[in-house]
């Protein structure tokens, strides 16, 4: 079985709705470089068909959407002697196809049903109808594999109220349906088991006009037709001000001391807690400072700099540790380089952020994205 299906769905007067499913259930649809290579030529072919209204993304079954990179196919490439090819035809496919979804001419309906994680965020965020349902659950959990929030999380995470991408990116925590819309981080809310309907109206609509209002409206009457009290409470708006207090520090060190010594009597809260608190302490200085540093960047130098830091994060063993001891020995039990976020070395923490190229490889990628955009209309940032 094909790790992408696309489905056609037929439309009044030859229009066509193109589903592109990811197909790996047994791994919640984990993102490989496989499935990257079979979306990005249908993009191409998308973008120039003119019988082709709408993209939908969405995950086989019923667990998630998409639960993050296929970590075991990196840990593969980098554990040993470093195949440092495939970590670049990787990362620039990638980014490259998440970019793309940015500036895409033609709408982008994203279903984040159930588990929407790591690289299956960097697609969500990129789309121009984010769909989330009372089961979705969000989040970049990278600190916990010795890595940081990537695939656009540097601009993105820098675009929601200060102090939230930190906290986020430190401690990995997840949000719901009612987190996401109150950050900007999806648009609608419907129910999940209004999938069928969702297509069945999009079918039935009328295509003659433009097609995002088209989308916009079939999706407005679908999330009226859905009890927002059926969405779990926003636990981001619950702390928001103890988000607020924790996070109003300079330094990473003094953020995670700050998380760590708090004392909030939630769950959602300690689980935030136990996620730093295990997760590698170099991956958390990284974290901290990436989003310093690109804070003002566009979300095309986002994504050159992403490409510099994870490649460099490839090099290093931390990485490969963390995804060892969480998916193949099992044990929990990763041998982090540093044993506190204050014991990192400035000097080793610097050479993440030096590229170890003359040029950016993604630099071509992303140009003739850039071209492409310039031939239609884009929302991009």
């Amino acid at each position: 079985m094909a790790c992408v299906l696309f489905v056609e769905h037929p439309c009044a007067e030859g229009k066509k709705l193109v589903e592109v499913r990811l197909n790996a259930p047994d791994s919640l649809n984990a993102l490989s470089l496989d499935m990257i290579e079979m979306i990005r030529p249908c993009l191409d072919q998308v973008r120039k068909d003119d019988s082709v209204v709408a993209l939908l993304l969405r995950g086989s079954g019923e667990r998630a959407f998409c639960a993050g990179g296929d970590i075991v196919q990196l840990y593969h490439a980098i554990q040993g002697e470093i195949d440092q090819a495939f970590i670049e035809r990787w990362f620039m496919a990638e980014y490259a196809m998440d970019y793309t979804f940015y500036s895409y001419p033609k709408p982008i309906i994203c279903w984040g049903n159930g588990i929407v994680m790591g690289g299956g965020m960097g697609i969500m965020n990129g789309c121009s109808y984010r769909i989330v349902t009372e089961k979705t659950r969000m989040a970049m959990p990278e600190v916990s594999i010795g890595l940081y929030p990537d695939v656009g999380a540097s601009w993105f995470f820098n675009r929601i109220p200060e102090g939230i991408g930190q906290f986020l990116g430190l401690t990995g925590c997840e949000i719901n349906a009612a987190d996401a819309l109150a950050l900007g981080m999806a648009d609608r809310y419907i129910r999940s088991e209004r999938w069928e309907q969702m297509i069945s109206d999009l079918q039935n609509a009328d295509w003659s006009g433009s097609a995002s209002q088209t989308v916009t409206r079939v999706l407005k009457q679908l999330e009226c037709c859905t009890h927002k009290q059926s969405a779990p409470p926003s636990n981001i708006l619950r702390h928001y001000k103890q988000i607020q207090n924790v996070t109003g520090f300079e330094s990473a060190a003094a953020i995670s001391a700050a998380i760590l010594q708090s004392s909030v009597d939630s769950g959602w809260w300690r689980s935030a807690q136990s996620r730093l608190q295990k997760g590698s302490p170099l991956a958390a200085a990284i974290i901290h400072e990436q989003l310093k540093r690109s804070r003002h960047l566009s979300l095309r130098e986002a994504f050159l700099s992403e490409m510099i830091l994870t490649t460099r994060c490839c090099q290093e063993g931390e990485l490969a540790e963390g995804i060892r001891a969480l998916l193949i020995d099992k044990d929990q039990k990763p041998e982090w380089l540093y044993r506190s976020i204050t014991d990192v070395d400035a000097s080793h923490l610097e050479r993440f952020f030096s590229s170890p190229w003359k040029g950016n490889p993604l630099a071509v990628e992303l140009a003739r994205v850039d071209e492409l955009k310039k031939s239609a209309a884009c929302r991009i940032p």
